[in-house]
């Protein structure tokens, strides 16, 4: 059987269910190891709740990235002037190394970044994975800074849009 290649599109308010599952799904898998069991649960309470995905989704900000009819990744963002703030780009464990990451990307850079100036991330510290994807794409470490509920600090990264 052939599976479908990665599409992506802007989510829509039947989407909060499945973004809110892409960040229970990954959050544990990426953080707990890096910040602890505490750290994720906060994590998801505060950014991951069903009112904080449904304001996101419903501003318009919210891409989501899907494979054979299901959401396997999303990428979350807003902007400040000349300059995109990619809060969260997640994408579930087993659809790691499927493109659906760099196609959420590609789909933030062609899209919503198109006529501005730069994208701007961060990382946690110790998520070498993430880091390295980042790089991959084209980013570069800025600065770092503390993360706001206790976890290792944030490593801010970014890119101009151009090529």
């Amino acid at each position: 059987m052939t599976r479908e290649p990665v599409t992506v599109r802007r989510a829509g308010a039947a989407d909060v269910a499945a973004v809110r599952e892409v960040g229970l799904r990954t959050w544990p898998a990426t953080y707990t190891a890096l910040a602890g069991a505490d750290y994720v649960r906060t994590g998801l309470e505060q950014w991951w709740s069903v009112a904080r995905t449904e304001q996101a989704i419903g501003a318009g900000r919210v891409l989501v990235a899907e494979r054979d009819g299901a959401v396997v990744g999303m990428a979350a963002y807003t902007t400040d002037g000349d300059v995109l703030d990619l809060w969260r780009l997640y994408v579930v464990p087993e659809a790691h190394g499927t493109g659906a990451g760099r196609a959420l990307m590609d789909a933030v850079l062609a899209g919503p970044a198109r006529d501005l100036r730069v994208v701007r991330l961060a990382h946690m510290d110790g998520n070498t994975v993430a880091r390295a994807f980042y790089e991959r794409m084209g980013f570069v470490e800025t600065h770092r800074s503390a993360d706001e509920i206790g976890g290792p600090d944030n490593v801010w990264m970014e890119r101009p849009v151009g090529p």
